[in-house]
């Protein structure tokens, strides 16, 4: 076997030495290659947790925020719940105290009908008892007028008025050509400006109307009669 020469052996070790750079060249490229896919996989997991991080501090804070949305609305509630008992016993008081002003005036009235009383016992004067019970009924009407807008009218005299007036009773009349109120079985009032209660009333029924309406109920009647007289 011949010797190699001195290039050949040259170009071997040459050889051999590029292939041993080559080498080092892909295994430093390889382990770039691992220390930057290292570092990628560390940014995302550090991402990942600072992430995470993010999430969970984003959790605690709506927690806080919805516990305290919880106490607001259970506060409100118990507001609300305890407004409208105010509320409920204020207008059961307003009911049940609203007549106190007009009561408490009605007091003074029997306060004198007391005294009225008491002072006839005594004296045993019918006519000074009348005129007292008079004048206090006088008292109380002015009263409840002025202070109440509670007013009493008469009627009698008046053309009858089926807005105002009751017809209880009524009685012929030659003197009236309309209805007219002969007499106030029972007064009425107006609270206001409206009617509280009716008059009760007698009423004069003009003759001339009654007639009238005698002659128009007995029409029909003739009119048959005669209808009668002509099928046979």
């Amino acid at each position: 076997m011949s010797k190699k020469s001195n290039r050949e052996m040259h170009g071997e070790r040459a050889g051999a030495g590029s292939a041993d750079k080559s080498k080092d060249a892909e295994f430093l490229e390889n382990k770039l290659k691992e220390g930057i896919k290292r570092e990628d996989k560390d940014k995302e997991r550090n991402t990942k947790a600072a992430g995470l991080k993010l999430l969970q501090e984003r959790v605690k804070v709506l927690e806080e925020e919805n516990s305290a949305l919880k106490d607001q609305l259970l506060r409100k509630q118990a507001d609300f719940e305890n407004f409208r008992k105010r509320i409920s016993r204020e207008k059961e008081d307003s009911i049940r105290y609203a007549n106190s002003k007009l009561l408490l005036d009605l007091t003074n009235i029997i306060d004198d009908f007391e005294r009225a009383i008491q002072s006839a016992e005594v004296s045993k004067d019918f006519e000074s008892f009348l005129q007292g019970i008079s004048l206090i009924e006088k008292q109380m009407t002015a009263m409840l007028e002025n202070r109440w807008g509670l007013k009493r009218f008469s009627s009698q005299g008046e053309k009858f008025n089926p807005d105002k007036h009751e017809a209880i009773a009524s009685e012929e009349s030659e003197s009236y050509k309309d209805s007219v109120v002969l007499e106030d079985y029972q007064k009425g009032y107006y609270l206001h400006d409206r009617l509280l209660r009716p008059a009760r009333v007698k009423v004069a029924k003009p003759v001339a109307v009654l007639e009238k309406k005698r002659d128009e109920d007995l029409e029909p009647a003739e009119d048959d009669k005669e209808n009668k007289n002509e099928d046979n």
